[in-house]
This record gives C-alpha cells, sequence and structure tokens, in this order.
C-alpha cells in the first residue's frame, strides 16, 4: 500500500522516467475491480489527459500526484504503477493504462483497494489531499521536535500509541505500514498508552520517526512493495510479513504478530516491551 516513503520514492521515479511524454491513449477501468474507485467516468480521463505532456509528480503524504496539462491524477493507498518501455506487453488486467507517443506506457493495478482522482491542476480532490497539503511532512524541517510534541500533546493520554501515529491522519502517509519499523526503532511497544511514554520515549518517537521514514524514503521504499520497475524497494523491513518467521534482529527472541486496530502489528516483547 502506499504510505508515505512510497509516495515520495514513486514521484522521483516518476519524474526521472518519463521526461516530457506525451499521452497517446488513457484506459480506464479496462478490469472490473469492485474497490477501483474513480472521480469521473472513462470519457473524462481521455478528454483531460490525452495529447497532454507529463509535467511532474510529487509525493503527498501517501497520495501520489501525476500532473498533465492542466490535469492531474492522485494515487492513494493500493495502487501499484508500472512502468513498460515500448514493446512490452501490458499486465492481463489494470485499471489505469496510460500510452505515451513513444510507445512506452503506465499501467496502474489495484491491490485490495485503490483510488485513481481526477481532478484540475491545483485543485483539492479529497480530505486527506488537502490535510497532507496543510501538514509539515516528516522528511522536511518544519516537522519538528516541538511540533512533534505538540501533536501528542492534542492526543488523549489513554490513546494507544499505533492510533496516535497512524490513524486521523496526524501525520499524513504515516500508516500501518512503516509504523512498525518506527516502533521497533524506538523500543516502544504498538499497545502503549501514550501517557506511559516519558519524555526522554517522546524524544527517542520523534527522532525515530523523522529517521526511518527518511531512510526508507531514500532507498526507494519498503521491500513489502513493487517500484515502479516492479522490483522491491531497497529499504530492507525489520518487522513486517517478510520477516514474521525471523528471530529478532536486536535479541534474537521471537517476533509477535496480533491484531490491533484494524490491522496487523509486529513487535519484539523482549526489545519493545509493554
Amino acid at each position: 500500500m502506499l504510505e508515505l516513503p512510497e509516495a515520495e520514492a514513486r514521484a522521483r521515479q516518476l519524474n526521472e522516467t518519463l521526461g516530457n511524454r506525451k499521452i497517446a491513449t488513457v484506459e480506464i477501468g479496462a478490469s472490473p475491480h469492485r474497490f477501483a474507485f474513480y472521480s469521473a467516468e472513462p470519457e473524462e480521463y481521455r478528454r483531460h489527459l490525452v495529447g497532454r505532456h507529463f509535467s511532474g509528480a510529487r509525493g503527498l503524504g501517501g497520495q501520489l500526484e501525476f500532473t498533465a496539462g492542466d490535469y492531474a491524477l492522485a494515487f492513494s493507498d493500493g495502487v501499484n504503477l508500472r512502468w513498460l518501455p515500448a514493446g512490452e506487453r501490458p499486465p492481463a488486467t489494470h485499471q489505469l493504462l496510460i500510452h505515451f507517443e513513444d510507445g512506452s506506457a503506465l499501467a496502474g493495478t489495484i491491490q485490495m483497494y485503490g483510488f485513481l482522482t481526477l481532478f484540475p491542476k491545483g485543485g483539492i480532490p479529497n480530505d486527506y489531499y488537502r490535510v497532507a497539503l496543510e501538514k509539515p511532512s516528516p522528511l522536511t524541517d518544519r516537522f519538528s521536535e516541538s511540533y512533534f510534541m505538540g501533536l501528542l500533546d492534542q492526543c488523549r493520554p489513554k490513546l494507544k500509541i499505533k492510533a496516535v501515529l497512524a490513524t486521523e491522519q496526524r501525520i499524513p502517509g504515516l500508516g500501518n505500514g512503516v509504523l512498525q519499523d518506527i516502533l521497533f526503532n524506538a523500543r516502544i511497544h504498538p499497545k502503549s498508552e501514550l501517557a506511559a511514554l516519558s519524555q526522554p520515549r517522546r524524544r527517542a518517537l520523534f527522532h525515530s520517526v523523522k529517521r526511518t521514514l527518511t531512510a526508507m524514503a531514500a532507498a526507494g521504499g519498503r521491500d513489502t512493495e513493487k517500484d515502479l520497475f516492479g522490483r522491491p524497494g531497497g529499504y530492507r523491513t525489520l518487522l513486517s510479513a517478510n520477516t514474521r518467521n525471523r528471530p529478532c534482529p536486536i535479541c534474537g527472541g521471537p517476533i509477535t504478530r496480533q491484531a490491533l486496530l484494524g490491522g496487523n502489528v509486529y513487535f519484539c516483547a523482549a526489545c519493545q516491551p509493554l
């Protein structure tokens, strides 16, 4: 699923790969998917994108913005994008296929669920996008220790730390996927209540948010997700579905997987005591 590191890395790859390519054709919804969500009819996508040149991409929290002419596409959640050089066949099923005049293409397929939103350039397609524009990214200096402490002060003391970090868009793009390594690096159990965290632990958490997300984005995203060329991201996750059967990288003890707040969390009970 697209989270902050993947959105940043995919934007970088799109900008490096597409240049000023001109869009020749657009296919939308060729493969029906119950949880593929569009903002307009297929003809609207074609009318506003065909004949336009790609002009840039950027990551906004957990969303990826693709701009061409006076319109843009916002990809979010489970939209996987794949670059296809000229002559390479597209995947058998796809929810988006953009062909460029040089014969290359960009294919989008949905994993679980995803949004492919068309909107005028400079517009605000959804609330998640608006919040991502308004709030500072952890990859920037604006996301300071004082800003982070202010976020924590606004939360109920009894709130579990997973809920503090990965819900309500407090930190856009920080979801359940990246949460695991953030908490492991800070040595904090995902079920810990905010009130139980001392100031030193809160500072450790702040630095872990900054350093972990920066490392993930710099490496091209997590190895649990595929990049624009179909390769796993270069960041090797410490705790994820990829590592659940391996011992803890610090103490060698077992890794526990539990359901919490609508998703699985992974932790080492010895290194992250509750």
